[in-house]
């Protein structure tokens, strides 16, 4: 079974980083799409950033510049160690941040409209992001 873990939130002052980071395992190969969303209190969830095949990436617009992701391989077993670096975090990136795996071998720009979509793939629980004016 594909688990999928994250970790990193926290509280932070505009300005301030924050780097998040997704654990997933129970994976049978290394060609999966992974990416972040967001949902902040009342709001829908949002694509914030996937990294697809052949090192693909898209980002939201509102975070182009700020946030990077970055993906691990792990050498000794098969699992992915995703990371979503946050810099210059706003208030308004305020939100609980999922780590999705919607698609195996598939483009940064399919992944990114996938990401949401919980019936298909994996999510982890969510890790919180706060960030004070």
């Amino acid at each position: 079974n594909v688990q999928v873990m994250e970790s990193g939130g926290g509280s932070v002052e505009t300005g301030g980083s924050l780097k998040l980071s997704c654990v997933v395992s129970g994976i049978d190969h290394k060609d999966y799409c992974v990416g972040w969303f967001r949902q902040a209190p009342g709001k829908e969830r949002e694509s914030v950033a996937a990294l697809g095949k052949s090192g693909s990436m898209r980002y939201a617009d509102a975070v182009k510049g700020r946030f990077s992701i970055s993906v691990d391989i792990g050498s000794k077993d098969l699992t992915l160690n995703l990371s979503l670096q946050m810099d210059s975090l706003k208030p308004e990136d305020t939100a609980t941040y999922y780590c999705s795996v919607p698609c195996q071998w598939c483009g940064a720009d399919y992944c990114y409209d996938k990401l949401i979509q919980s019936s298909i793939g994996y999510w982890g629980q969510g890790t919180q992001v706060a960030v004070s004016s």
